[in-house]
């Protein structure tokens, strides 16, 4: 006969309720319960009945995430802290992607509103107005977005901007460039608005360059208008752009570091492996789709709990190009 959940409460001596919300990774069961109930309903062999739980409690177990561009490799390791997380608590994650297409997003959400209990929509470019469309379709917590009054899980931009700045000009760099990513992108409008900020702090004069795409192939188109900027250092919108610079930067024989430093932002895994290894802020990608689900979980576990939001730290990486400004420029 198969163990249900009456059987884990009495062998554990807490409630059958305490149990289904230990069992579904709710935040108001305490750890040490929650460890001791998942414990017993382990050694018990206790199996959830997914469709027996969704008549009982009116959800589904699914959780939707939403992504511009699965190809980008900082988005990756986002999808694996949201499918760690989820897992946790029994739940599973239906994924789409919209291949940097703003009008694709609110279509997403409306179509994966009935399939799941919550939606994670990760860096979307869709204007203000789609998102509280978004908001009023689905329970919805947005990463690398603020705004509409959505909870939400940022990063700490002008901090990371700062990091940047600061080491550059401790290396002496006076005039720095910063290739920008998508105008639709609410990352790139933070890291403008704080790498203009740091500049200002730190006396550097600041050259914008772009709009380019999130890619590779961006910072290829980039590089030259970077060369006739005459700065001695540039930070690029993502890691990707970073890299394409680089090669560009190699394919004209300019020397980096030494004819002219380099700053990505985001610590992508081939971020270490370029040659030269790459200066970038680090985001904790991870980190920051785990903090994601926790949040649409309190969410839908607290419908009436304010919209929330956490700011997810980052750290400058020092590497291998970045170095003393060449004074020849």
């Amino acid at each position: 006969m198969a163990v249900t959940i009456r059987d884990v409460a009495k062998a554990a001596e807490v409630s059958a309720s305490t149990v289904s919300r230990a069992l579904s990774g709710s935040a108001l069961v305490d750890p040490r319960t929650r460890e001791h109930v998942l414990r017993v309903a382990d050694e018990l062999g206790y199996v959830p009945n997914r469709a027996a739980r969704g008549l009982i409690t009116g959800r589904t177990g699914n959780l939707g995430l939403i992504l511009p561009d699965l190809a980008n490799p900082f988005f990756p390791e986002v999808v694996k802290g949201v499918q760690a997380r989820a897992r946790e608590a029994d739940y599973s994650v239906f994924l789409a992607d919209t291949d940097e297409d703003p009008a694709a997003e609110l279509g997403l959400v409306r179509a994966l509103a009935k399939q799941v209990d919550g939606v994670i929509l990760c860096s979307p470019r869709m204007s203000a107005e789609d998102m509280r469309a978004a908001a009023a379709s689905a329970t919805v917590v947005a990463v690398n977005r603020r705004g509409a009054r959505i909870p939400a899980i940022t990063i700490d931009n002008a901090g990371g901007m700062r990091q940047a700045v600061a080491h550059l000009a401790a290396l002496e760099h006076r005039r720095i460039g910063y290739v920008a990513g998508p105008r639709s992108s609410w990352s790139n409008r933070e890291r403008v608005r704080g790498i203009r900020a740091a500049a200002e702090a730190e006396g550097v004069e600041l050259v914008e360059i772009g709009n380019v795409p999130p890619q590779f192939e961006g910072g290829v188109a980039a590089a030259d208008l970077v060369v006739a900027a005459k700065v001695t250092a540039v930070v690029a919108y993502n890691d990707l752009i970073a890299m394409g610079l680089l090669t560009r930067l190699a394919a004209r024989g300019i020397a980096v570091p030494e004819e002219l430093s380099v700053v990505g932002i985001d610590d992508i895994p081939m971020s270490a492996m370029f040659s030269p290894a790459l200066t970038t802020v680090s985001v904790p990608k991870e980190q920051t789709g785990r903090a994601a689900v926790e949040l649409l979980l309190q969410l839908l576990d607290e419908p009436g709990v304010r919209p929330s939001r956490r700011e997810i730290p980052a750290q400058l990486l020092v590497r291998n190009t970045t170095t003393i400004a060449c004074k020849n420029l």
